[in-house]
Formats: structure tokens, sequence, C-alpha cells
């Protein structure tokens, strides 16, 4: 295989948010990532942007009801669905319960606090919480406490 373009995962994902602008400050500031890239359009929105968190990078860009199809496929927030997922991220943190408190007190709704999910001592065990970030987008935060054998 391959080796990936310097400084890119070789997986990545996009998130649509209803005001990307306002998203990605409070991603930086609720969950801790960094802009890496913020590409504007000629309205003032966001038509690009990079946010990396370690080796991990997520794209966030416009994705309100009222925003046209790019590549004939509707982006769309969370809010604008009702709320609704079609995927949820999962981040490892260094320390998951001070991730935790910091995003709770940056406003982040906090759907499963932290908890140890030990699959047994043939797998692994993490600690983690889910959380949900301002337009709906659900959020998992884990930190490693055992691992499996083959690990």
């Amino acid at each position: 295989m391959n080796p990936t373009p310097k400084g890119w995962p070789r997986l990545s994902s996009a998130l649509f948010y209803d005001d990307a602008n306002q998203a990605i400050a409070w991603l930086c500031q609720a969950f801790g990532f960094e802009l890496r890239l913020k590409v504007p359009a000629e309205d003032g929105s966001v038509r690009h942007a990079e946010l990396v968190y370690g080796e991990a990078l997520i794209m966030v860009g416009e994705g309100a009801a009222d925003r046209p199809d790019r590549f004939g496929v509707p982006f769309r927030s969370p809010v604008a669905v009702h709320g609704a997922n079609t995927q949820n991220l999962l981040l490892y943190v260094d320390d998951v319960d001070a991730h935790c408190a910091h995003a709770r007190a940056a406003g982040a709704t906090i759907v499963s606090e932290p908890t140890l999910h030990d699959y047994g001592p043939e797998y692994w065990a993490d600690r983690s919480y889910g959380a949900l970030d301002p337009d709906g987008h659900l959020w998992w935060f884990s930190q490693r406490m055992r691992n499996g054998p083959t690990a």
C-alpha cells in the first residue's frame, strides 16, 4: 500500500454545520482541535476547513438546510435533519476525565458519562464518554486503559 500524502491520515471524515465558522471555534475551544486550514467562500461562510488533533484530521464545511447541494448531494448538519446522525466519531485522548470536564464546561452536552468499557482480558478496556456538539454531532472520546494480548 502506498503511503498517504504528507500530513494526511489514511481516513478522514467531513462534518457539516449550519455555521461552520462558529463550529470551528467551538470544536477548537471545547474539544481541543487545532485549525490547520480554512478556505473562505465569497459570502464569508466556510468552503473547506481542516482541523487536527494529534494525527487525527477532520474536515468541516457548511451544511445548513438552505445551502445548495454539492456534487448532487445534500450536505446537512444534524440540526437540518431533526438531530439525525449517520456517523459518529471516536477520538483517543490522553485523559478522558479531564477532557470530559473541559468539554462540559465549554457547553458540550454529555450523553454518556465517562465509563469503563472492558471487553475482557482477550481484548481491551477503554474509558469513554459521549458528547454532542452544538449542532448535534455525536462524538466519543476514549482513553485506552488496557491493551489486549495482540496489541
